[in-house]
């Protein structure tokens, strides 16, 4: 890491499939948006030689909208894989979106990956999100460095940079991120700002100019050593303090000269142990180079210090009836356990699937088992079927490289996998297995939709059923209630990015609507009603009355009905019927159009013929009772209660407590948790959180997250429910 005198990629470039685990690094790039994850990853391309012509980088992941949707975004919205080359070792580049709305994304790079580039701006520092990502990885122990970019930027200074990620990502041991390399800055420009053109490295004492656009090495001269020296003692300390050899340190301290090869390999080990956190520096190249500044440096960093695949605890493995099965996992000879990591589709060739190996051999006209999770909650079809492998393939661009075999720890691109969703399991047909799932976010936002036109609505069903089956992050819910259709995303650019899939993926329209929560009525207080049912038109009539008594219960009791006749008034055979029409006529509402909740119904009296009484007509004299009762009785609108959970930092605690009373929200108590966070438990009526997913994200920068529950439905004030609007106070 910094000895190599890089001049020419060799066999670098574009990586096809590798042919042993030790041959793999798998790596996610991970950053606030903006950050340059992307434009990090074409320069390292740049630098491994799998570029095209025009200079743009080839591997544009498994994909077909990679360009165009992006495009139309203005950022990253997608998870894309990126294969390289570098001294014989086939780095899988996982290019992750930084906005929030795609975190989803984010985790399925996480899952795919056995190490981390944290991608930080010198111009906009560490934000709360990207620390929270970084304490997910620590939770895990995966291996992390820290890339520091946009070096060009006026106020951009490194060593500040270093300072402050060192206290946002050191924890307890700020010691354990340290730069490997300082910037070596140009004469200055005539605002006074000099530009870095490369790097010194620390370890090696040498200078590594990029202002050529080729890599060049050199001896520092004398100005430069006193502070090449005090940083290099800042870092061999580090490396020694997390060295495996307890005696390093000692003889460090005593003055023993330890020298740069056991050093580096000292690096190498504690960055692979996740222990150590190495800062680096790069930009992109110049119009017309070859090599980006930094980047000959940090792909030596991926190949020697990062971990391979066989140093990667798997994730557990079952039977799909849940019984635990050990395999020797990142063994090609092993039996097959790979897991879709990204589902998408391509108009031309259909559903492509990313998918990683963690186990076996995965080869192309394989016929494999799907196992899926059951997400049947989020709209999901479950499944548990055998399909036949297409083509195999590593991406480049919208092509694809085809390949016959992909061994355990590597990645590839699977076609037209018909079944198989996001998350799913890939197993041996003989050996159904399944990978425990990680851990997917709660869509909170709420996207109610209809079809815009007769001809969307016989495509709007399968087009559905598609979205939700390339994003587990999104949830499909058809509302019994309010007969809505709704997408629960995870902010609004979720929701966009899938408006804009169903119309240019799918062909369908649709048009947003505003949503509507599940209300409900009750009786205010008791009331008596009257029904009857009495028809004579030739032949057998219908006769039924009924009296019944309404009074309210408390919440959660639903529904009560209490049979109080004496002496045969109501036969006893068209007493359950009674009750069966006063049942539909409350599922229907008796105001406003809501089910009715929370009352008991008392049948006292009524009436029978010894002919014309029927089931049908008793049941049609229930329901006419329960009107009549409601119409002599104040019925209450009720509203659904969530019970809320907001986890957010100590600086913001004020605000959101606020923002929840606000909005009608009862605190029920806080709790400090590590981290220097609060977490916050509410009770919020629903009507009051539709955009709280949103909203939260603003009111606490991005550093906060919630989830929710439903827990009752109780009486909406009179004032509110005033203001509804007609179309949400009444059902549909």
């Amino acid at each position: 890491m910094g000895d190599k005198a890089h001049t020419h990629p060799g066999a670098a470039g574009r990586a096809s499939a590798a042919d042993h685990p030790t041959s793999v690094r798998n790596v996610v790039l991970v950053g606030h948006s903006g950050s340059g994850k992307t434009t990090l990853v074409e320069a390292l391309a740049l630098t491994a030689g799998a570029v095209n012509r025009a200079g743009r980088v080839e591997d544009g992941g498994c994909v077909s909208d990679y360009d165009e949707m992006e495009h139309r975004q203005q950022r990253s919205v997608q998870l894309s894989l990126v294969p390289v080359e570098w001294d014989g070792i086939k780095i899988n580049l996982l290019d992750t979106p930084g906005y929030a709305d795609f975190v989803g994304e984010l985790r399925a790079g996480l899952r795919a990956a056995d190490a981390a580039l944290f991608v930080v701006s010198a111009s906009d520092g560490v934000d709360g999100s990207t620390r929270m990502v970084w304490e997910e990885c620590a939770a895990v122990g995966m291996p992390r460095a820290i890339v520091v970019t946009h070096l060009e930027a006026a106020r951009a200074d490194f060593e500040v940079m270093t300072r402050i990620c060192a206290e946002a990502f050191g924890g307890d041991d700020p010691d354990a991120v340290l730069p490997l390399y300082l910037p070596l800055r140009g004469a200055p420009a005539p605002d006074g700002h000099a530009p870095v053109t490369g790097l010194i490295g620390l370890l090696s004492r040498k200078l590594f100019d990029y202002a050529s656009g080729e890599r060049v090495e050199s001896e520092p001269d004398g100005e430069r050593l006193p502070l090449i020296d005090e940083a290099r003692s800042l870092l061999i300390e580090g490396i020694i303090s997390e060295s495996e050899d307890e005696t390093l340190m000692e003889r460090y301290l005593g003055g023993e000269q330890v020298d740069v090869k056991t050093l580096i390999e000292d690096l190498e080990r504690a960055v692979a142990r996740g222990v150590f956190f190495p800062v680096l520096a790069a930009a992109p190249a110049a119009d017309g180079a070859r090599q980006g500044l930094g980047t000959v440096e940090l792909l030596d960093l991926v190949t020697r210090g990062f971990p391979t695949p066989l140093e990667r605890a798997a994730p557990r493995v079952t039977t799909p009836e849940g019984a635990a099965r050990e395999l020797r996992m990142c063994d090609p000879g092993e039996s097959l356990v790979a897991e879709v990591v990204k589902t998408s589709s391509d108009p031309y060739v259909g559903r492509i699937s990313m998918v990683r190996v963690f186990s076996g051999t995965l080869r192309a006209d394989q016929t494999v088992h799907v196992s899926g999770h059951g997400l049947a909650d989020r709209g999901h079809e479950d499944h548990d079927v055998d399909e036949r492998i297409g083509a195999l393939s590593m991406p480049f661009g919208k092509q694809q490289r085809p390949v016959s075999h992909v061994i355990a720890g590597d990645l590839a691109c699977v076609a037209k996998l018909s079944r198989a969703e996001t998350g799913d399991t890939l197993s041996a047909k003989e050996d159904p297995l399944l990978m425990a799932p990680w851990e997917m976010p709660d869509p909170l936002l709420p996207l109610a939709i209809q079809a815009h036109s007769k001809p969307d609505e016989d495509k709007l069903s399968q087009g559905l059923a598609r979205l939700v089956a390339e994003d587990p992050t999104m949830r499909l819910e058809h509302n019994q209630d309010t007969h809505q259709v709704v997408l629960w995303c995870l902010g609004e650019a979720h929701a966009d990015v899938a408006l804009e899939r169903l119309r240019s993926r799918y062909g369908v329209q649709v048009d947003v609507v505003p949503h509507r929560v599940s209300l409900r009525e009750t009786f205010g207080d008791r009331a008596g009603g009257r029904g009857r049912h009495v028809k004579q038109s030739g032949g057998h009539g219908q006769y039924a009355i009924c009296e019944i008594e309404v009074e309210p219960l408390p919440n959660g009791s639903g529904v009560e009905f209490v049979d109080k006749v004496v002496g045969g008034a109501v036969p006893r055979q068209f007493i359950p019927s009674v009750e069966k029409g006063v049942r539909a006529q409350a599922a229907k509402g008796v105001a406003a159009g809501h089910p009715l909740i929370d009352v008991r119904v008392t049948l006292l009296d009524g009436k029978a013929h010894s002919v014309d009484s029927s089931d049908a007509a008793f049941q049609t004299a229930g329901a006419l009772a329960l009107r009549e009762a409601a119409a002599q009785a104040r019925i209450h609108l009720l509203e659904p209660v969530a019970e809320v959970s907001v986890l957010v930092g100590d600086d913001y605690v004020g605000a959101v407590m606020s923002d929840l009373s606000g909005r009608r929200g009862k605190v029920l108590g806080t709790e400090q948790t590590s981290g220097g966070r609060t977490l916050i438990r509410a009770e919020v009526p629903e009507i009051e959180i539709g955009r709280y997913a949103v909203d939260l994200r603003s009111l606490s920068h991005g550093t906060a997250r919630f989830d929710r529950r439903y827990a009752r439905h109780e009486p909406m004030p009179q004032q509110v429910a005033d203001r509804l609007p007609e179309e949400v106070r009444a059902a549909s």
